[in-house]
């Protein structure tokens, strides 16, 4: 069974891909995560007594401890989805943002590079080194023009947004300058089982359950395109297994929504499945000010992947929200651990400390 190196693998995706490759048996893994606000070792406890899984805390700006690692766990493929991810949070603190998304992942190229050129030529054909990034690099759409294809040019509007293109960038670069056989994959906005709760969709269904204001940003009309985590992860083994080396697939759920529908669905799922007396959820709506570059619409042109490896998304909004909402539900403790003093300051400093545009809706 082949091996594969997952960064920031107790993160949100990274959890789940790893959870997948293990229950199908896709790979053993090698876990590295520095362990920050919101990463969650608990999401992959099941794990603990399984050979194929190995877990180290770290970081991969440490270029001493990646080689280390390469060198004694001789991975056959990286799959790099270490990255800060929140754009809120990249416009309080961009210095992290870089730190990790651009030079971390220099480090890992760099080490890669050196741990590849010394394998065998039958296992250097073999290895890949996959980077996960994200649609945001491509900018903002208007309502009216065609979704981001692999070869829209990037435009990215926030610090998060510019820290991922740059990671794309020295990926593109690896390969072309030194042959390492990498491939990128930009997905749309993930949501699903585990996501830590400062996303919309997470702290959206646990804000109405607790009966707190549920928070828009400006008039809710931004679209974003949604794609539900489980098909990620099988279209990020997809390409590490099929596709040719120095590609770029974009991703995403064929799901445009604008974000006060995402609201408004989730309040009437929540209406059905814990309905309260002379209540509806989304009494709670309430629109804030809306963030700095707030970029209107995202959405992703899946042709490519569709064409060259046969990848379309198994669930539909409706579907794939139904099973995110049943599972919040189902894991109370989850969200009790998760909703710690980090999470609760970010919050604050986040949300509570906006000017209301106007209550509620």
């Amino acid at each position: 069974m082949q091996t594969f190196l997952v960064t920031g693998g107790a993160g949100f995706i990274g959890s789940n891909f790893i959870l997948k490759a293990r229950k199908e048996q896709w790979s053993n893994i090698i876990n590295l995560d520095k362990l920050t606000y919101a990463s969650n070792p608990q999401d992959l406890e099941e794990l603990q007594n399984d050979p194929g899984y190995y877990f180290v805390r770290g970081d991969i700006s440490n270029i001493e401890l990646i080689s280390n690692l390469l060198e004694q766990q001789r991975p056959d493929a990286i799959i790099n989805f270490a990255a800060e991810s929140h754009v809120d949070r990249s416009i309080l603190s961009p210095q992290a943002f870089i730190q990790t998304n651009v030079l971390g992942t220099f480090h890992l190229l760099e080490a890669s590079r050196v741990y590849w050129e010394k394998l065998s030529p039958k296992k250097q054909e073999q290895f890949r080194f996959l980077h996960i990034s994200t649609d945001e690099v491509y900018g903002s759409l208007s309502p009216t023009q065609p979704a981001f294809r692999e070869d829209t040019p990037y435009a990215p509007n926030s610090p998060y947004a510019a820290s991922k293109a740059g990671s794309d960038h020295l990926v593109r670069a690896y390969y072309q300058t030194y042959g390492l056989p990498t491939l990128t994959i930009n997905c749309s906005n993930n949501y699903g089982p585990r996501q830590f709760p400062e996303k919309l969709i997470p702290l959206i269904i646990l804000n109405a359950l607790n009966r707190k204001p549920l928070p828009i940003y400006g008039d809710g009309q931004n679209i974003r395109d949604w794609l539900y985590v489980e098909d990620h992860c099988e279209a990020i083994y997809l390409v590490l297994q099929k596709s040719k080396i120095g590609e770029t697939y974009n991703i995403g759920g064929n799901n445009e929504q604008m974000n006060l529908a995402v609201v408004e669905k989730i309040c009437a799922v929540l209406d059905d499945l814990v309905p309260k007396s002379n209540f509806r959820y989304s009494s709670l709506i309430t629109f804030v000010k809306d963030r700095p570059g707030h970029d209107q619409r995202y959405a992703i042109n899946c042709d490519k992947i569709k064409h060259d490896l046969g990848w379309q998304p198994k669930e539909n909004f409706e579907s794939g929200l139904l099973k995110t909402i049943q599972w919040y539900l189902s894991n109370p403790s989850w969200v009790e651990q998760v909703q710690s003093g980090t999470y609760r300051t970010w919050i604050q400093q986040n949300y509570t400390d906006r000017d209301i545009a106007c209550s509620s809706h």
